[in-house]
């Protein structure tokens, strides 16, 4: 090398050894310490002691509640994700045609979504409120039932799939970025051809968005595994542990009970699943995934 291209060599290494070091500090030496005391039992108030892979075994074979919190986070995420994405899709949709006050649509959907999360939960804790909430009022005057929602085991999920509509505003505005990318001479083919809007929506949109909603799939699924406010602020796990997200099993037995070890465990549990998904995701992506100008 040459005394100029060393010396871009170490400027570059030096330019980027703050982010390589706050990386390494902050992602990997933490990933690595709780994978070591995932092997440990350790309850904060005593040295942990080392005892392989115990903490798997009890929770493969003796902790129904593993099982349980696995069972409630799949269900949630079977549903929320395909209900929210196609939420989102629809709002981008409407907000990519000429429509009056458009910028105040778009404000007005994307607002919830920079609330903050504790805010939005507690506004919808009132809201589900079975006695004086907004729901149930509403029911009321349409001369229905009244329900219990997140108070009751078996609507407990339903209702807060329902409360992911809430915040879809970052995933709208992707969608909407890449309608707007969307060639119009495809639409004006389909228009010469003789085609309406189903031809437009299932021959040109649906495929040109397909690696914009790849995306939002992954970034959905992963976001859905990891839902912990909501049990947190709103249900604490219940009724009768119906809410109990395995994020907020991984909270309870760290910190509530103090059983750090087993946590860590639960917590390589719940990345092996998001890694076994996603890998999952883009393994069958080449086979409905269209990239405009490359190979599908």
């Amino acid at each position: 090398m040459s005394r100029r291209q060393r010396r871009e060599l170490y400027w570059g290494l030096g330019f980027v050894s703050l982010a390589v070091g706050g990386f390494i500090l902050l992602k990997v030496i933490p990933i690595v310490a709780s994978f070591v005391i995932s092997l440990t039992d350790w309850n904060v108030a005593r040295a942990p002691s080392f005892i392989g892979l115990n903490n798997y075994m009890r929770m493969l074979t003796a902790d129904p509640l593993f099982w349980k919190s696995l069972w409630v986070t799949a269900y949630y995420s079977l549903f929320s994700v395909p209900v929210s994405m196609a939420f989102a899709f629809a709002l981008a949709m409407l907000l990519n045609t000429r429509i009056p006050a458009l910028g105040m649509f778009r404000t007005l959907f994307y607002l919830p979504s920079i609330i903050p999360v504790i805010a939005s939960s507690i506004l919808w804790l009132w809201m589900f409120n079975p006695d004086f909430g907004l729901f149930n009022a509403g029911l009321d005057l349409l001369g229905l039932p009244r329900q219990r929602f997140i108070y009751e085991e078996g609507q407990v999920i339903p209702s807060l799939v329902f409360m992911s509509m809430w915040s879809v505003g970052p995933m709208m505005i992707i969608f909407l970025a890449g309608l707007q990318d969307v060639p119009n001479q495809l639409y004006e083919a389909v228009d010469i051809d003789g085609g309406n809007a189903w031809h437009k929506l299932r021959h040109v949109t649906i495929p040109m968005m397909t690696p914009t909603i790849l995306f939002n799939l992954l970034i959905s699924i992963v976001a859905a595994l990891q839902t912990f406010v909501q049990a947190f602020i709103m249900t604490e796990g219940g009724p009768n542990n119906g809410s109990l997200f395995i994020v907020f099993y991984i909270y309870r037995k760290a910190f509530q009970e103090q059983q750090m070890g087993y946590a860590s465990a639960l917590a390589w549990a719940l990345f092996l699943v998001i890694c076994a998904l996603s890998i999952l995701v883009f393994k069958t992506s080449n086979r409905w995934v269209f990239y405009h100008g490359g190979d599908d």
